[in-house]
């Protein structure tokens, strides 16, 4: 099996991962893993439920069907620049495209 395209959540706004999912499929990559930690976590489960649903205008570029694959949460140990170790949070989500992407109305011209 291919490794899966990673993108990471972190604090932009959330349409900018949106995109990024998007950009990851319109080239080719259909297999894509969403990783985030500790505060993020939300943003991604909020990422992937608007890709499979196809939700707003950047979502319309998405292949017709997105499946939501596994879900792994686990915790890793950070070491922060004072030498302090905190345990966080990490969630990894799996997105599959199937199907064709949508015809754009410059690609027909």
């Amino acid at each position: 099996m291919a490794d899966r395209r990673t993108i990471f959540i972190g604090k932009k706004p959330l349409h900018a991962y949106i995109r990024a999912v998007v950009m990851a499929m319109e080239a080719g990559d259909r297999s894509l893993n969403i990783v985030a930690r500790g505060a993020t976590i939300g943003r991604a489960v909020d990422v992937a439920e608007i890709c499979r649903r196809r939700n707003g205008v950047i979502a319309q570029g998405l292949p017709s069907e997105i499946i939501i694959g596994n879900i792994d949460c686990s915790s890793e140990e950070i070491e922060s620049d004072e030498g302090n170790k905190r345990i966080v949070s990490v969630l990894s989500i799996q997105l599959d495209g199937i199907g064709e992407l949508p015809v754009s109305d410059s690609a027909e011209e």
